[in-house]
């Protein structure tokens, strides 16, 4: 059952994760496209971000929750924010910055990425155990 609850979350969050990359391609920070070029991936750092953000709320409701909570975290934390987020595509970014010569947009890059994200899931816990608790 627990496989299949994961299957169900993960199709839904990748197919989340492609319309969200389709509708931001366009529009990058300081750049076109992807933003490979000059400027941020908007696509991925969107989902990344509010990933992180939305485990962390999952995260503390699930703490506070354990027993009743365990179904809903298969669904939507191993299954839908698991294809949600990507860190694949996030490190194929980062590294063709340094491929092109642009090491500090690849530093600004992941480090503002990595700042937010764990920001995110902080916030988002917190968030999370106070309108539990």
């Amino acid at each position: 059952m627990e496989i299949f609850l994961v299957a169900i979350g993960g199709s839904l969050g990748s197919l989340t994760r492609f319309r969200i990359g389709k509708l931001l391609l366009d529009r990058s920070l300081g750049g076109r496209g992807t933003g490979l070029g000059n400027g941020i991936p908007l696509g991925t750092f969107f989902v990344n971000i509010t990933g992180a953000i939305l485990l962390g709320f999952l995260s503390g409701f699930y703490n506070y929750y354990v027993d009743s909570g365990v179904l809903y975290y298969r669904i939507f934390g191993d299954g839908f924010l698991g294809a949600y987020t990507t860190f694949s595509t996030f490190m194929y970014e980062g590294f063709n910055y340094f491929q092109e010569s642009k090491a500090l947009n690849a530093i600004v890059y992941i480090l503002v990425s990595l700042a937010l994200g764990v920001a995110g899931f902080t916030a988002g816990y917190f968030l999370a155990r106070v309108a539990c608790g």
